[in-house]
C-alpha cells in the first residue's frame, strides 16, 4: 500500500492501467469493510480502519489523475 503514485501525462496505456488500479483498490476498499466487521478484537478493527483510511486516501489521489476535471 506504500507505493508512491506517478503523477504527470500519461498515455493511453498508462491510463489503461490507472483505471485498472483504480478498480482493484475500491474492491480492496469494499473488501477491508467486510474484514472490519467480522473482527471481533477492537485493536485489530482500529488497524483495519487506520488502513482502510490510508487506502481510501490512495483512491483519491488515482481518482484525480484518471478523472482530473471532476475535482475542478
Amino acid at each position: 500500500m506504500g507505493e508512491r503514485i506517478k503523477i504527470g501525462k500519461t498515455n493511453m496505456n498508462e491510463d489503461l492501467q490507472l483505471i485498472k488500479r483504480l478498480e482493484y483498490m475500491r474492491s480492496l476498499h469494499r473488501e477491508m469493510d467486510e474484514k472490519i466487521k467480522e473482527t471481533t478484537d477492537e485493536f485489530s478493527r482500529k488497524r483495519l480502519q487506520k488502513e482502510k483510511l490510508g487506502l481510501r486516501d490512495q483512491i483519491m489521489r488515482l481518482e484525480h489523475l484518471v478523472y482530473p476535471d471532476a475535482t475542478a
